[in-house]
């Protein structure tokens, strides 16, 4: 018996000794860097070892006998988990041969981006997945189900309440999603046809989500004065949330127009009274004073967009609706800050992009909405930045214990390619908003929680490498209105799942990343 223990007790030891031996190697040791663990810590000196898709140690190598394949020299840059974007416009660049790189947010040191947001997107969400699957993505993405496409899969363009047969067709759409790994449900209640569903339709659909353990991310009904103004709408999203049983997210947080300027104060109020009250509530911001949406959405009234495209042009034409559209279409201009504020950003037509509304009207001897009309009529909906944020509202949301860092990347604006490393440049370093830890958590494990993604967001051992290594003196974002696709500036190291996406600050276009999906 005591030659068997004696046997157990050394085939232990040797064990033991193979496994601390197993654990201190690694294929990567990026070593003397400042590492914001994604936690909200201030940053302190560490190494951080990755083995295949994890990070399997995170401290002082030299003590722990850490060895490597290869070592990463990080003095003097900062060290963090990959960011986490949790609005994008992304499932077209994922889905296609010539983008799926989703280089603009790999450069950003973005390693996971949420699509399929405001309402709108493909409803076949597994379809989707499986496809990325099969062909590779260069970051991780996760879906969401889209409402407005949801509604108009079973009702089109119609404006009406749907009957109880459509709502059930509505609730079966959501569901499938769900259970195809969607992470819950996204409404554009601003746009066309989601604008046309009234709260309780809404709710129904959230509590389908719910049931799966999804969440509500929403493009809010008004972030101004269009229709029931911004605190209404806040409220509307906080009821969706309550009779839901849902947690919120308000996916970019914004006080749109010069009518609801300084109102961000009121609007964090009543979501931090909403979270004493037990409800789940985050956002996210975009770090610019202009939004990216369409001509159409901008300036067109929603009655107008009812039935669709050529509805919209018999409206435009008819004399008893066309002075209508002229009265509506100009408040709106007015609630955009005018025609100088708003600009062109994309277009077939080339002698259009790149103009401010008032230019065009100019050159074409037309008053604004009528250039605008005549644009719609001929030409098509056209990308709009608009000029429309104030930045002490900005700011405001920024420090803000629930939001989180988005983008909202359409083609077009600058924020597609600049977002993240903008944030840092300007709000932490150069102008001192935030601090850097905070930026940082805002940017990875914060917006991890919100969106219910296990294991990405923080520098922890046994988690997913996804892993970004910057140089604080270089990160800036290089995409302006004049050129928005210009890859920002200062990430030298971009792991996803462990594989390094840029190495020594170039894009090696490896596609690492995965398909997510909602742990059910």
């Amino acid at each position: 018996m005591r030659r068997v223990a004696g046997a157990i007790a050394l085939a232990l030891l040797i064990y033991a000794r193979s496994a601390q031996a197993q654990a201190m190697s690694a294929d990567i040791l990026i070593t003397g860097g400042t590492v914001y663990d994604g936690s909200g810590a201030p940053g302190r000196r560490a190494d951080v070892a990755l083995r295949a898709d994890r990070i399997v140690f995170v401290g002082d190598s030299k003590t722990a006998n850490m060895t490597a394949a290869r070592t990463i020299d990080a003095t003097g840059l900062i060290v963090a988990p990959g960011f986490i974007d949790p609005h994008t416009h992304t499932q077209t660049d994922l889905s296609s041969a010539a983008r799926r790189t989703n280089l603009d947010y790999i450069m950003q040191g973005v390693t996971t981006v949420a699509t399929n947001n405001d309402g709108s997107g493909p409803v076949g969400v597994g379809a989707v997945l499986a496809k990325w699957d099969s062909t590779g993505i260069g970051t991780n993405a996760l879906l969401f189900v889209p409402q407005g496409s949801v509604r108009s899969a079973v009702m089109g363009m119609s404006d009406k309440a749907p009957t109880a047969p459509q709502l059930a067709q509505m609730n079966a759409l959501v569901e499938r999603g769900m259970r195809e790994g969607a992470f819950g449900l996204s409404t554009g209640l601003y746009y066309a046809p989601g604008s046309y569903s009234k709260t309780d339709e809404v709710i129904e659909l959230a509590k389908v989500a719910a049931a799966h353990g999804g969440i509500y991310d929403t493009h809010q009904r008004d972030e101004s004065s269009y229709t029931i103004g911004l605190l209404a709408s806040v409220r509307e999203v906080l009821q969706i949330g309550r009779e839901a049983h849902i947690p919120v997210h308000f996916s970019h947080i914004k006080a749109l127009g010069a009518d609801v300027w300084g109102d961000a104060d009121t609007v964090i109020a009543m979501i931090h009274a909403a979270q004493r009250d037990g409800l789940t509530v985050a956002a996210c911001q975009y770090p610019y004073n202009a939004s990216g949406t369409s001509l159409v959405s901008a300036l067109v009234p929603r009655w107008a967009e009812a039935g669709g495209r050529d509805s919209l042009l018999a409206r435009i034409a008819a004399p008893s609706t066309h002075a209508r559209l002229v009265s509506e279409m100009r408040e709106n201009l007015r609630r955009r800050g005018g025609a100088g504020a708003m600009l062109i950003t994309n277009s077939r037509q080339r002698d259009l992009e790149g103009k401010r509304l008032d230019a065009i009207a100019t050159a074409r001897g037309a008053e604004p909405v009528e250039a605008a009309m005549q644009i719609i009529r001929t030409v098509g909906d056209q990308s709009v930045a608009s000029f429309n944020m104030n930045a002490k509202d900005i700011d405001t949301f920024m420090r803000a214990d629930f939001v989180t860092t988005c983008s909202d990347g359409s083609d077009g604006h600058p924020r597609k390619y600049g977002t993240f490393p903008r944030k840092i440049r300007e709000y932490v370093l150069d102008r001192q908003v935030i601090t850097m830890q905070r930026a940082i958590a805002a940017s990875s494990a914060q917006a991890a929680r919100d969106l219910q993604i296990v294991e990405r967001g923080k520098l922890t051992a046994g988690w997913f490498a996804d892993v970004i290594v910057f140089d604080p003196k270089t990160i800036r974002d290089l995409a302006t209105y004049e050129r928005p696709e210009l890859l920002a500036a200062g990430m030298r190291w971009v792991f996803v799942n462990g594989k390094a996406a840029v190495e020594e600050g170039r894009p090696t276009r490896v596609l690492a990343g995965r398909a997510l999906r909602l742990a059910h």
